[in-house]
């Protein structure tokens, strides 16, 4: 029985083995086609060859300056890129010859392997023993159990043309639950909810409830990214997201309060302001960054509201355009207006046409009243004083209806102070 079982355990172990062999090994990347500068550009399909690989074999290592394997990205709708010298699985898998030769088989590979756990790239040399000796003593105590610990700043691994290593990349903190897509640069996406009681606490978990969904967009981990126990400069410590830091975010909150700082949350223009957005809690998309532009190319762009819509700036609120500017509300006696430099203005802006043209007919009674009619001695039937008499009485009654029409100058919508 005994016998029979170690028999069937040996070959279970040499399943495993086979399967390791010759179906699914580790390689070192070498090489990766991404531009027509790639020295098999051509040999590897041309454009269509974008993301292949040369690879060494991790456990025979080839001599160098030989002519490397290559091995294809196996999903090409979401691309993973690795770095020279990371880790990579590679697997033998159909090719565009399966109609004609079934076993015919391409290299492939797939996930990159997670050496030092950490988004800003994985990569181990090939012989770490050519490294300057703080790097030697970084892979040894890695080696050993340690974490990766860079402590100057920079690595010796060559990891391609223009990536360059940063030491202070930080890994984004995890909470229970949570789904998180991260780069290599410090841009992440996060899929996850209100996480209260932590110990390690997060800037969107003070209101709400456990499971409460929050996703935030994040690019750029910012200059004081708040790692954990303050040292923002050791790149092996997590650290969470910080609106306030972080060089660009987008937040999609459920029911969470984020404590974003505004830039201006003046609002005396208002009888009941709105809350500030560091204080409001409940469904909001808030949008922080160090510029913000919103551009159409082909059609309007719409900002609507279910209250108000506040502009809000420190310097000045710029409005140009080529075309007209159009403020349309309804009258202030149906709840409408165009309140200019406080929002209790009561003084009526005048119409200027209408006014305009009743200084116009004033002005001429004026000119008809004082000008030579009004004021002729020359002998006639009437005297100098009749005629004056005769012409003031005219102007009376002509300056009465325009006496009238003074109270239609004044606007009905537009008020000022």
């Amino acid at each position: 029985m005994a016998k029979g079982l170690s028999v069937a355990l040996q070959g279970t172990n040499d399943f495993f083995s086979n399967f390791r062999k010759d179906k699914i090994f580790i390689g070192r990347v070498k090489s990766i086609v991404l531009n027509d500068t790639h020295p098999r550009f051509k040999e590897l399909g041309e454009w269509n060859g974008l993301g292949t690989i040369e690879f060494d074999d991790v456990e025979k290592p080839a001599p160098d300056n030989q002519l490397y394997p290559i091995a294809k990205p196996l999903d090409t709708s979401f691309k993973n890129l690795p770095l020279i010298n990371e880790i990579v699985y590679i697997i033998p898998l159909s090719n565009t010859n399966i109609g004609e030769i079934a076993t015919n088989k391409t290299n492939y590979y797939i996930n990159i392997i997670g050496l030092w756990n950490h988004p800003h790239h994985n990569a181990f040399p090939q012989n770490s023993n050519i490294l300057p000796p703080s790097q030697q003593k970084d892979y040894e105590q890695t080696q050993a159990g340690s974490v990766r610990r860079v402590t100057d700043q920079s690595t010796e691994i060559f990891l391609g043309k223009t990536f360059k290593e940063r030491a202070n990349i930080h890994p984004l903190l995890p909470f229970e639950g949570d789904r998180i897509i991260e780069g290599r640069w410090g841009n992440s996406i996060r899929f996850g909810s209100t996480v209260k009681g932590q110990i390690e606490p997060n800037d969107w978990s003070s209101t709400g409830n456990d499971g409460d969904p929050i996703t935030i967009l994040r690019n750029g981990q910012g200059q004081d990214p708040g790692a954990l126990g303050g040292e923002s400069d050791k790149g092996w410590l997590p650290i969470t997201e910080l609106i306030n830091n972080d060089d660009s975010s987008i937040y999609l909150a459920s029911t969470q309060k984020i404590p974003l700082q505004a830039s201006s949350v003046e609002y005396n223009s208002y009888t009941s302001p709105p809350t500030t957005p560091k204080e409001y809690s409940g469904k909001q998309i808030l949008i922080n960054s160090g510029r913000l532009v919103f551009n159409t190319t082909q059609d309007h762009l719409l900002l609507t509201s279910k209250k108000s819509i506040n502009l809000n700036a420190i310097d000045s609120i710029n409005i140009e355009t080529t075309g007209p500017i159009i403020l349309q509300t309804y009258p202030e006696s149906n709840g409408g207006g165009v309140f200019l430099g406080d929002k209790s203005a009561t003084q009526s802006v005048l119409l200027g046409n209408d006014t305009i043209t009743l200084l116009q007919e004033l002005i001429q009674i004026l000119i008809n009243l004082t000008g030579p009619a009004g004021l002729s001695t020359q002998p006639g039937i009437l005297g100098p004083l009749a005629i004056m008499n005769t012409a003031g009485s005219l102007a009376n009654g002509q300056l009465t209806p325009l006496l009238n029409r003074l109270q239609l100058l004044a606007s009905k919508t537009v008020k000022t102070i």
